[in-house]
């Protein structure tokens, strides 16, 4: 992401951060050497909560970020920010990180609630800008990068399922893995491999209309260890393709395929940090398989409090093995 240097850099770049134009929302940014080390989403509290609050700047410290960003997207009905944003700028500060800006967006308008210079930010607040007249839209766009949806409910739509026969009929042909006969590891490497070819098509046009690789990757997905390899894979440089490959899988997999592929993206967006679109793929991953293990060890691992930033550590000892196992060598 482009350096932020201004309130409406910040504004114009939070919902490519998380994917959609976020509303009754707290968004926090960590910063470390300039360099966006962090960027989380949570509903906007209707109480303030001290563990919360906590929690929050113990984020920042664990991913040794030395500066922090907030804006906080204003419910109808929450007349006054401060109650809330105050203790977290002080939680923050507490523990040497400096918050270097604060916004409040509220009623078509925003507010620094640091500057104090009527000049360039009016008590009143300023009218919102534009998001596609931009920098930062504009810098986005022009590196590739899909348009945020203009809100959550939009991404939502997006990950519904839509019926797709070819897709159904091809994955119901493809051979499934027999684990009592030989070739298991054959087959569990055309998975990762297909994972790879299709990763690639994504970095490259944002979408994909091959239906059969996309099929072979379903199948393959409901083995684990083709699922692991595909979580290992993901990396700060992909994470964004990542996030789209398995948004456009997760609408398009048939009943039965729908669990792995919506495991794994709830983890990017847990990691990205979106805990309530991290949530909502896990409703799709339950009712597809009320038993999936990996969701439900996700469920327990969101409810534990775990940093977005263990999915990186946790990528990082598990992918050697993966691939070791898969094709006999670590990558």
């Amino acid at each position: 992401m482009t350096t932020l240097t201004s309130p409406i850099d910040l504004l114009a770049a939070v919902p490519f951060l998380i994917g959609y134009a976020p509303e009754n929302s707290l968004v926090l940014v960590g910063l470390r050497a300039d360099e966006m080390s962090l960027a989380m989403r949570i509903d906007y509290p209707e109480d303030v909560d001290l563990d919360q609050i906590d929690t929050l700047a113990n984020h920042l410290v664990k991913e040794k970020s030395d500066g922090a960003l907030l804006v906080a997207y204003l419910p109808d009905e929450v007349m006054d920010a401060e109650c809330l944003l105050t203790p977290l700028r002080e939680a923050i500060e507490m523990r040497d990180i400096k918050v270097r800006e604060c916004v409040v967006v509220s009623n078509g308008k925003w507010r620094s609630s640091i500057c104090q210079d009527p000049s360039c930010c009016p008590p009143e607040g300023s009218q919102l800008p534009t998001f596609e007249e931009t920098r930062i839209a504009a810098e986005q766009v022009a590196q590739g990068k899909p348009l945020p949806f203009p809100n959550l409910e939009k991404l939502l739509e997006s990950i519904q399922s839509e019926s797709n026969e070819e897709i159904k009929s091809f994955v119901e042909k493809i051979k499934p893995i027999n684990y009592k006969a030989d070739g298991v590891r054959v087959l569990q490497r055309e998975g990762a491999l297909a994972i790879n070819d299709l990763a690639a098509e994504f970095a490259q046009k944002g979408t994909s209309q091959d239906n059969l690789l996309i099929a072979l990757v379903l199948k393959r997905l409901l083995d684990l260890q083709v699922r692991d390899y595909a979580m290992g894979i993901v990396s700060e440089e992909n994470i964004e393709t990542m996030w789209q490959m398995w948004r456009h899988l997760m609408k398009l997999a048939p009943k039965g395929y729908i669990a792995p592929v919506a495991t794994l993206f709830s983890a990017i967006n847990y990691e990205r940090g979106d805990g309530a679109m991290a949530s909502k793929a896990l409703d799709r991953a339950f009712a597809d398989d009320a038993n999936y293990p990996l969701a439900k060890l996700l469920k327990r691992v969101y409810a534990a409090g775990w940093p977005p930033e263990s999915f990186a550590k946790m990528r990082a000892e598990l992918h050697p093995k993966v691939v070791a196992t898969l094709f006999g060598q670590a990558e």
